[in-house]
C-alpha cells in the first residue's frame, strides 16, 4: 500500500471531490489539470483508480455521464453519496450526525452555503483538500462503514464511480475489523426509516 504525504492526500481528494460532483464544465473543463494532478501522485491504488476514471470521461459524453449520475446517486437510494444516511436515514438522529459535520467544518473555518448537506461524500473531500486534513479524515473514518457501502453498492451497479471512491477509501488505509463488521451490520439492517425533515446545509464557502 503506498502511503501518501499530505500534499500528495490533499491532491488526490481534491480531484476525488471534481469526480464525484455532478458532471459539469468544472470536470470537463478542467479534465487535462485533474490528469496532470493525478499523474504526480505517487504508483498505486490511488492513482490507478482516479486516473481510470478519468480515461473513462474521455471516452464518454458529457450527456451521457450526467444521465448515469442522476440515475445512480440522484434515483438509487442504496448509492447515496450522503455518508450519514447509511447509519441514520431519513431520522432525528441523521439531524444530530449532520450537525457534527457542520461543526467539523467550521472549526476548520468554512461556512456552508445554500445547496448541499456536509455529509455528500464530494464535499468531505473538498474539505481535506482544501487544508482541513485532519477534520476531513476524521469525518470519513467515522463514516468509513458507509462509504465502504457506497462502494459496494457502485460496483454492483458496474458503475465507474465505485473506483472513485475505492480511491478515497484507500487514502485511509486498510479497514480494521471494526469497520469491517460495522460495514457488514450497516448492509445487513439497512438505513432507519423514520421520516423527518431535515435542515437544509450546504456546500462550503471558504469563510473570509
Amino acid at each position: 500500500m503506498t502511503v501518501l504525504d499530505e500534499g500528495a492526500l490533499r491532491t488526490a481528494h481534491m480531484v476525488a471531490s471534481v469526480l464525484l460532483g455532478y458532471p459539469d464544465e468544472r470536470l470537463y473543463g478542467e479534465r487535462r489539470v485533474l490528469a496532470e494532478a493525478v499523474a504526480g501522485l505517487p504508483e498505486g491504488e490511488v492513482r490507478t483508480r482516479l486516473a481510470a476514471f478519468l480515461e473513462h470521461t474521455a471516452a464518454t459524453g458529457r450527456a451521457e455521464l450526467a444521465a448515469h449520475y442522476v440515475a445512480t446517486f440522484d434515483l438509487k437510494r442504496r448509492c447515496c453519496p450522503y455518508l450519514t444516511y447509511y447509519a441514520y436515514g431519513d431520522t432525528r438522529k441523521r439531524g444530530a450526525a449532520l450537525l457534527r459535520f457542520k461543526h467539523a467544518f467550521r472549526s476548520a473555518g468554512f461556512e456552508l452555503a445554500d445547496g448541499e448537506l456536509p455529509d455528500h461524500l464530494a464535499v468531505v473531500c473538498e474539505l481535506l483538500a482544501r487544508g482541513a486534513v485532519r477534520q476531513g479524515r476524521r469525518l470519513l473514518q467515522e463514516n468509513r462503514a458507509g462509504v465502504e457501502l457506497l462502494r459496494k453498492a457502485l460496483e454492483a451497479e458496474e458503475s465507474p464511480y465505485a473506483g472513485v471512491v475505492a480511491a478515497v477509501l484507500a487514502t485511509l488505509g486498510p479497514a480494521s475489523l471494526r469497520d469491517r463488521e460495522a460495514a457488514l451490520r450497516l448492509a445487513a439492517e439497512g438505513p432507519p426509516a423514520e421520516e423527518v425533515g431535515l435542515e437544509p446545509y450546504a456546500v462550503m464557502e471558504a469563510s473570509r
